[in-house]
């Protein structure tokens, strides 16, 4: 019998050869994206569906019971999936990690790098047409700053997180971390305090998922401690951070964050971090760092192991 394969959001892997393979494998249809009243009619006699951030819960599940056999995750993270649902009705789940260590770790560096020589600032000044009438070569009125002998704290230290590490540490920087669960020990960096991480270091990147014990773990409560001139990124997940409270903190000292994730996504149109009063302050980018080409190639081969393994068995 041939299978009926669905991906319910192939916008999400913008160009893509995985259409070509699939369709090899069986019946194959794609949509760019699915929204949450789209989702049950476009599955219904799928066997094998394909999503990145369309939620399957548990009312969907039930109704696709008879003909659903795998879910393939193009993603590492699980929670758009009833997992436990998924289990009682004996329809595996299946994702694929490890695939943007690397991109994840080289957008954060990217990130740093840029916020440390104020590059929001001076491309803005360049493209302005202010540095065209300016009456000298140069301009160095806010100060760039080299990574090299600055503390760098992560908040997370698992696969990327040490990444991270490797690569900051190649700046020169001294690094140390917090684990937010509190069982990482690892011999090559100082753990640390939440407190002590953000009052010491002059970088500070994140890396950790979000559940109970990381939801707000920045607020308006520690933001202050992050030192002047300091550096917040986030790429690891939106809800970290209090995104109004770390804009409220911006407004008041010269703080500089770099954000590729969001407590919601698509960012809101009026969202704090959109203030053109910090605009110099900020890098962002729309959930990307995952998506450099080499990464979606490892994701993309991830997938097709997983569903040609599932119809070995």
């Amino acid at each position: 019998m041939q299978n009926n394969i669905v991906f319910l959001d192939a916008l999400s892997l913008g160009e893509n050869n995985i259409k070509e393979s699939l369709q090899s494998i069986g019946h194959y249809t794609e949509y760019p994206t699915t929204s949450p009243n789209e989702t049950l009619n476009r599955c219904k006699g799928a066997n094998i569906i394909l999503t990145n951030k369309v939620v399957l819960n548990k009312e969907i599940l039930m109704a696709l019971k008879d003909t659903l056999k795998l879910v393939c995750i193009t993603a590492t993270g699980t929670n758009n999936v009833d997992l436990q649902t998924a289990k009682d009705l004996g329809i595996e789940v299946k994702n694929v990690a490890g695939y943007s260590t690397k991109g994840v770790a080289q957008h954060t560096l990217m990130m740093a790098l840029a916020l440390s020589a104020k590059l929001p600032f001076y491309d803005s000044y360049c493209k302005s047409g202010a540095y065209a009438k300016s009456p000298i070569f140069t301009n160095l009125s806010t100060p760039l700053e080299l990574l090299d002998n600055k503390k760098w704290g992560i908040i997370g230290l698992g696969t990327i997180g040490l990444e991270v590490a490797r690569l900051a540490s190649a700046f020169g920087t001294q690094v140390s971390y917090y684990s937010t669960s509190g069982k990482n020990q690892n011999p090559n960096y100082p753990c640390i305090t939440l407190e002590s991480l953000l009052k010491e270091s002059d970088v500070i990147s994140i890396h950790a998922p979000l559940n109970p014990s990381t939801q707000n773990l920045l607020n308006k409560n520690n933001l202050s401690l992050i030192k002047e001139g300091g550096i917040l990124i986030n790429v690891g997940r939106g809800g970290i951070v209090n995104e109004l409270e770390l804009a409220e903190e911006m407004q008041k000292r010269k703080i500089y964050a770099g954000f590729d994730v969001f407590s919601q996504e698509p960012m809101v149109e009026n969202h704090p971090f959109l203030n053109p009063k910090i605009a110099d302050q900020f890098i962002l980018t729309p959930h990307n760092a995952w998506g450099y080409e080499s990464s979606k190639e490892l994701l993309i081969k991830g997938v097709l192991e997983n569903i040609q393994n599932f119809l070995k068995a």
